[in-house]
């Protein structure tokens, strides 16, 4: 990069102050959190996200340094963006899964909203079978409510994810609904956040690894101390 294409050092500054903003606001929706997915903590997030990337960017341009922030996600395994530069529309994408675990719990939310909403009987064989439950409790609550409380419905997180794709302009009233889940352009995402338990056994891995190597270390200086004729000072003894 030329030097007349640098950023300034003011840029650079400005930037900075957009991640500590970020961050105190990040912080506040942490505290202010209503549930697991609240939509303001993602938002907020996503704020943070944006801000940290666009500050490392000028930091490297400006002063060949990086930041140590790295932004969990599959960004790494996405082709290269080749959307609109601005977009005018955008399309998110947004799969969660659930393993159900308690079923009688799940049947006897269902056989509530039943009471509730159908107290003439209409639909009094939907909340004994899974399938029929399912479907009363997810026509009586948004999909968020039920993420926040998917536990009392008898349910389990698994996977989850959300993708967020760019567009030149919003599509027609009707144009998708029939094949609302074909494979999107990979090269329309601008970008997507993934929830998974395999990044928690990754880090777990990491910390056995960790220790492992701690324990090596600790048992290479035990054998050095003995080859030089050297004492371990024993912990339970004291010197008068």
């Amino acid at each position: 990069m030329s030097d007349a294409a640098q950023p300034t050092a003011a840029e650079v500054r400005a930037a900075a102050e957009v991640v500590k903003t970020a961050l105190d606001r990040h912080l506040a929706a942490v505290e202010r959190r209503t549930g697991e997915d609240d939509p303001a903590v993602y938002e907020a997030f996503n704020e943070l996200a944006a801000a940290a990337e666009a500050y490392d960017e000028l930091l490297y341009d400006r002063y060949d340094e990086v930041t140590p922030f790295e932004i969990p996600g599959a960004d790494d395994s996405l082709p290269p963006y080749a959307g609109p530069e601005e977009p005018n529309a955008l399309s998110v994408l947004i799969r969660r899964d659930y393993a159900v675990v308690e079923p009688q719990r799940l049947l006897a939310q269902a056989q509530r909203v039943e009471t509730a909403e159908f107290e003439d009987g209409a639909d009094a064989e939907a909340s004994r079978t899974i399938h029929g439950a399912l479907g009363l409790l997810f026509g009586e609550f948004e999909p968020d409510e039920i993420a926040s409380r998917h536990k009392e419905f008898g349910l389990e997180e698994g996977d989850s994810t959300l993708w967020v794709l760019a567009a030149d302009e919003p599509a027609e009233p009707g144009e998708w609904l029939e094949t609302p889940f074909e494979q999107p352009d990979p090269q329309q995402i601008v970008c997507r956040f993934d929830v998974s338990s395999v990044f928690d056994d990754d880090l777990e891995d990491d910390e056995d690894d960790a220790e492992d190597e701690l324990a090596e270390d600790e048992e290479d200086e035990g054998e050095e101390d003995e080859e030089a004729g050297l004492e371990r000072p024993d912990a339970d003894r004291v010197d008068r």
